[in-house]
């Protein structure tokens, strides 16, 4: 079965993605909320928990820039359901092999493994929401995804708050495999059964390289959306370094509960963003007014040098709110930019180079925390990041009202 130009943006797609990439944020989110007492658990003593602890995430997230090539190159060969079937029976495996773990060395296999199965869920869902929607209301079907999929991370922190960390990656795995059995109810996108029918190269990874419109567009997407991970992996992940450290703020932080309320606010901000981009009818002017609002947050975040830790939770929150605006918008922006031939490659790999870029951001954060100190790290990579995004926005394409239904050129 295959259908095309659904309207309601509430509809068995939209909402089996959204159910998809809850379950993917639990996992992909739960290791930060679990970070403390899992490594501690493994023997790993306090002064080295934020190396070790952000080496972990980093090598998490190279999973996910491996498996974001393989999963969106197979998206646009094989199709949208078979690949999403198969990164999820990864993940949710994976998953439940993280609760077996007895050594730093089988933590980091099983990250890069939970990785290369989380990278391909959202990419590959919101191609698939995308082909499936009307042009005007296809972006509220991605926020929905986006917004209903980020309140993962707040059953992750109440599962991990209750159980041990171990049962928390257990219920991540056994989510996983009952979400299987919704997958059933999916049909695949219309865009893509045309295609299949044509004789167009689908999948082709090297040509975003080898064309220089086609780099120059998608390295555009990428770096709309690298601010995410900055604050995901540095001020939300390791939040209770930066209170103490960075900020020193009166009162204890707990890194679990910030990222809880970080996501509380992300999942609200989906729909925000999501929603200002229909009503303005323009994907770049959601994405500045995003940007721009997530600048200030930020210059407030790093002056609130002393304060109480309910101002901190409240800015953390602030934070999650412009967040997940721009990562909804982001999502939508990358999967309009391209052709039904190359779509859920682009949309799928482009989340992940960005989420790849945590490795970066980590080692530039340790760099200048050895000759500076932690607060000016964060500084300084939060206005690389921004000037970065500025640049992507302002240089891209506007998509919304396009008409996907077309191939890229070989």
């Amino acid at each position: 079965m295959s259908q095309i130009n659904t309207k309601n943006p509430l509809n068995i797609i939209v909402i089996v993605a959204a159910l998809g990439y809850f379950v993917d944020i639990y996992d992909l989110i739960l290791f930060g909320i679990v970070m403390k007492p899992s490594l501690s658990s493994l023997g790993i003593p306090p002064e080295m928990m934020f190396d070790t602890g952000t080496r972990l995430l980093g090598i998490q997230m190279i999973g996910m820039l491996v498996g974001g090539i393989i999963w969106g190159v197979l998206g646009d060969k094989k199709g949208r359901l078979s690949t999403l079937f198969l990164t999820i029976l990864l993940y949710s495996l994976a998953n439940i092999a993280n609760g077996f773990v007895q050594s730093i060395e089988q933590y980091q296999l099983m990250r890069f493994i939970a990785g290369l199965g989380l990278a391909g869920e959202l990419g590959v869902g919101i191609t698939l929401v995308s082909e499936v929607m009307t042009k005007e209301s296809r972006g509220m079907g991605t926020s929905f995804v986006s917004g209903i999929g980020i309140a993962g991370a707040v059953l992750g922190f109440l599962v991990a708050d209750m159980f041990d960390w171990r049962v928390a990656y257990f219920v991540g795995g056994g989510l996983g495999l009952v979400l299987l059995i919704l997958r059933i109810s999916v049909y695949e996108s219309g865009m893509f059964h045309k295609t299949k029918s044509e004789k167009v190269s689908r999948g082709d990874f090297l040509s975003l390289f080898t064309s220089p419109e086609k780099f120059k567009k998608y390295i555009l997407c990428i770096l709309v959306g690298i601010p995410v991970w900055f604050v995901i992996s540095q001020l939300a992940v390791q939040s209770e370094k930066y209170a103490h450290d960075a900020l020193k703020i009166q009162g204890e932080i707990i890194g679990g509960k910030a990222v809880m309320f970080h996501y509380i606010g992300a999942s609200f901000g989906s729909l925000i963003f999501g929603y200002i981009s229909e009503r303005l009818k323009s994907r770049k002017k959601s994405l500045l007014i995003c940007v721009s609002t997530l600048s200030l947050l930020l210059a407030g975040y790093f002056l609130s040098v002393g304060a109480s830790s309910l101002v901190y939770y409240c800015m953390i929150t602030a934070l999650g709110v412009t967040m997940g605006g721009l990562w909804a918008v982001f999502m939508s922006n990358s999967s309009e930019q391209f052709g039904t031939n190359l779509r859920a490659t682009v949309t799928t790999t482009a989340p992940n180079f960005v989420r790849g870029t945590t490795e970066l951001v980590r080692l530039s954060v340790n760099s200048l925390k050895g000759t500076y100190n932690l607060w000016i790290a964060g500084v300084v990579v939060a206005v690389a990041a921004l000037i970065l995004s500025f640049v992507g926005i302002f240089f891209s394409e506007e998509t919304y009202g396009k008409d996907l239904d077309f191939n890229e050129e070989s």
